[in-house]
């Protein structure tokens, strides 16, 4: 047999084929990139993906649950959403107005509760949320009137009795109020805020430790309703236990911060005790929150002047004044202040207008002798 001496084979060179290769696909990305290009020059980009946002209904829910999480900012938000969403959503403008009652916005609120009763004129719960935002606004016949619309239309609704109690209770109606509240009590005692309103009607029966009771048991169960903080610290400072008020409103404070009444409310328990240092910070905090919160501003122009800073006791008394407390404490006050700085022409006229709500106003009369 003839054997072929081995020689080593040639490699066969692989550098012509990646070059076509590479020669091909950049032929083929500028095609594919003239041609993406003619595409949105016709119809334009395609637009960036976005997430799905949830639905009405999904906003309301997670309204409920912020709102019974003592988040009173967050809840507002959500069903604000859920309006904006769906604007057939009565539910959901009521639930939004009763969060705006609790901040104190309360013409708005009434404002908000209507439009739930034009959306749904037969939901019984959104004529009863118009019963507590009128009430809460002062118009408490319109009220009492739409509270019973609502116990009408559903009388089997607990919400209707416990809003119809607190009207009646604010119009000076007592007994009424006890029976709307039992009333709603026997329909459904779990719920808090049917608990809530049954505390207020001991309150304006003047029965107020069964009132910090029934408050106290809403918290057993919701213990983030700040609001509910709120109502045991009234009750407390009726019954002249300041500690007490002053714990309960400060608790407030820590549950909802957003909130500027419960900061007022605190202030105005350490003012009362002559702790105006930290009087004078609670009434601060709650001027960051709202600055257009009048009490706030009087208050803290009063915890000023009570520490010698005239300068700023001025600057909060007339925004106070200018938004609407034209208490004559305030009035007078704001007078005294200046004429410690030797403006008694600037005085004067504060001093006249106290003395016009209370002609026998002690300070007042002081500060106008002074002045002459």
């Amino acid at each position: 047999m003839y054997l072929h001496p081995w020689r080593p084979r040639k490699k066969r060179r692989l550098w012509p084929w990646l070059l076509s290769l590479v020669v091909a696909l950049t032929i083929s990305w500028g095609l594919y990139s003239q041609q993406q290009e003619f595409v949105e020059r016709v119809r334009g980009p395609l637009p960036t993906p976005t997430p799905t946002e949830i639905s009405a209904r999904a906003y309301l829910a997670v309204g409920d649950v912020a709102f019974w999480d003592g988040r009173l900012n967050d809840a507002a938000h959500a069903y604000s959403r859920a309006t904006e969403l769906d604007p057939t959503l009565a539910s959901a403008f009521s639930r939004w107005a009763r969060i705006l009652v609790y901040r104190r916005r309360t013409e708005e609120a009434v404002r908000i509760a209507r439009r739930a009763v034009e959306v749904d004129p037969n939901s019984a719960e959104s004529h009863a949320i118009l019963c507590m935002a009128l009430d809460w606004n002062g118009q408490i016949v319109e009220a009492v009137a739409a509270g019973i619309k609502a116990t009408t239309i559903e009388p089997d609704y607990p919400m209707g009795y416990a809003y119809l109690a607190e009207a009646y209770g604010d119009q000076g109606r007592p007994i009424d109020a006890m029976d709307m509240a039992q009333r709603a009590a026997e329909l459904d005692g779990d719920d808090p805020l049917v608990r809530r309103n049954l505390g207020y009607a001991y309150e304006v029966n003047g029965k107020y430790r069964e009132a910090i009771a029934e408050y106290e048991a809403v918290l057993e169960r919701n213990p983030r309703l700040a609001f509910v903080y709120l109502d045991i610290g009234r009750n407390y400072r009726v019954l002249t236990d300041l500690d007490s008020a002053a714990e309960a409103f400060r608790r407030a404070t820590e549950i909802d911060p957003g909130d500027a009444q419960g900061y007022v409310l605190y202030g105005s328990i350490l003012y009362s005790q002559g702790d105006y240092v930290e009087a004078t910070q609670a009434f601060q905090a709650a001027v960051e929150i709202d600055p257009d919160y009048g009490v706030a501003h009087a208050r803290l122009g009063l915890a000023y002047y009570m520490r010698r800073n005239w300068e700023e006791a001025i600057v909060h008394l007339e925004r106070g004044i200018a938004l609407g407390d034209r208490a004559e404490e305030n009035l007078a006050i704001l007078g005294l202040c200046l004429s410690y700085l030797d403006e008694c022409d600037r005085a004067i006229p504060w001093f006249e207008e106290a003395l016009a709500i209370n002609p026998s106003s002690p300070l007042a009369k002081q500060g106008l002798a002074s002045c002459q």
